[in-house]
């Protein structure tokens, strides 16, 4: 493996350096060849005429409670219902929680999926693999996140890179399992460029994207070796099958580290202040605003971590108790920021005619236990949950699927992780039936056999 960019500071369970996005190993590794990479390039047909469409994935890290946000139970006891009310929305008859205000006012942009469910452990890690790849991580075999795939099958517009994270890859879960957001056996190339920073802090800047007269002689003596390596590293690797591939990883990956257009493109100061305070000045409302102008400039993917960890710090994760959220921490703290950001960002989308083209989906791990726990909490519970969608040719105000009435199990259409990742490639033009060169060059089905996209959103 190859490490063009020097040393990071956030490190995976692999010891693996996700700041440091151009550590691209040979392909052989993976047991992909160019061969395997040009025939996945014409085998993943994709729809042409979807070639301009995106996606903004926003995980809420923690799991939000189904019953406190978009599918309550009124009528149910109260230690199933909650504290909350339900509120009127926009669309007749949809109701969801009153901690969610202006969810309320967009919802005839949204359609929400109330029968969501995996088969995976109870754990943060296992639901972030199931729900970003489509598929539990089995026999070694790190399943590729959606980003990566598209990633690796339609590539680069712009100088910018296919797939984004933002602010950062997650952290620790728990369990000690991949997290799912890296191009898993399609290799590092396509593991997304994560932003290692808060854009919500005062003088944000992107570290590798600054311009060489803002750099120490450390970070310039970095580049001009990386020049120096992607020269050598050419001269004695072009006589092999994967020198093509490796090349354009290298050229891309410094491309966008000296380019113009994707320093503009993560300038936040080129935004009114008026529509920054809009999506809110906290690092998730600046990373919905940042993913907005990524969007414009051509990235094809982006991922928002609305948290980092379930771990001492305020998230969906409402255990009740620390180092975990209480349901009161919810109500003042997570929902307020959540809600104004992902509202200004539908809005902003709608007013410059990009959410036609861009799917917005709200996923999570899993949902939260129908009774309340003695400390006043939820627990984990992936046997019922909500997801819900706008954009990307999904019509809005829509509910598929049910619960029964405690918001246990789902009732009616039950939906699982192959479904959402079936609706996203579905709705960025991928054929579903197509297929991945997998581990040893076998062929790989980009969703599992029988999963289909949630045809009712459409």
């Amino acid at each position: 493996m190859l490490n063009l960019t020097g040393r990071g500071t956030a490190h995976t369970c692999d010891g693996l350096n996700r700041r440091d996005f151009l550590q691209v190993g040979t392909l052989g590794v993976t047991g992909l060849t160019l061969a395997d990479y040009q025939a996945a390039q014409a085998a993943g047909t994709v729809d042409g005429s979807k070639d301009d469409r995106a996606c903004i994935m926003i995980f809420n890290l923690g799991a939000p409670s189904q019953l406190d946000t978009f599918d309550m139970k009124p009528d149910a006891p109260a230690e199933i219902r909650g504290p909350f009310q339900p509120t009127s929305t926009a669309v007749p008859d949809l109701h969801l929680s009153e901690i969610l205000p202006r969810h309320a006012e967009i919802a005839d942009k949204i359609s929400f999926v109330r029968s969501c469910h995996h088969r995976g452990a109870a754990v943060h890690d296992a639901g972030w693999q199931m729900m970003q790849t489509g598929r539990l991580f089995t026999g070694g075999v790190n399943t590729p996140h959606i980003g990566g795939t598209v990633s690796y099958l339609r590539g680069r517009k712009t100088d910018l890179p296919p797939f984004v994270v933002l602010p950062e890859t997650m952290g620790r879960g728990g369990g000690n399992l991949p997290n799912g957001q890296s191009g898993g056996f399609l290799g590092k190339a396509h593991d997304p460029f994560a932003l290692m920073a808060d854009p919500s802090q005062p003088n944000f800047q992107v570290p590798d994207l600054l311009p060489p007269k803002t750099l120490g002689e450390a970070r310039l003596t970095r580049r001009r070796k990386m020049r120096d390596i992607v020269d050598e590293t050419i001269r004695n690797f072009e006589a092999t099958e994967n020198a093509q591939l490796l090349d354009d990883n290298f050229h891309a990956a410094f491309r966008l580290m000296t380019s113009p257009q994707a320093r503009d493109a993560f300038d936040l100061s080129k935004e009114p202040q008026s529509l920054r305070e809009k999506y809110g000045m906290t690092r998730f409302g600046q990373c919905c605003l940042l993913a907005r102008r990524l969007i414009e400039a051509g990235v094809r993917f982006i991922t928002i971590n609305t948290f980092l960890t379930v771990f001492n710090e305020l998230t969906w994760d409402i255990h009740g108790s620390k180092p975990f959220t209480s349901i009161e921490g919810m109500k003042n703290n997570v929902a307020p920021m959540y809600d104004q950001a992902y509202a200004a960002l539908i809005e902003d989308l709608v007013d410059r005619g990009l959410l036609e083209n861009t799917l917005v989906c709200n996923l999570a791990e899993f949902g939260r236990t129908p009774k309340v726990n003695p400390a006043g909490g939820r627990d984990h519970w992936p046997q019922c949950f909500t997801t819900y969608f706008a954009g990307g040719g999904v019509q809005g105000g829509r509910v598929v699927g049910a619960s029964d009435p405690i918001g246990g199990v789902p009732a009616d259409r039950p939906c699982e992780p192959a479904d959402i990742a079936a609706t996203i490639y579905h709705s960025l033009g991928f054929d579903l039936e197509s297929t991945l060169p997998g581990p040893a060059g076998r062929p790989f089905p980009l969703v599992d056999f029988g999963h289909k996209e949630i045809h009712e959103l459409f």
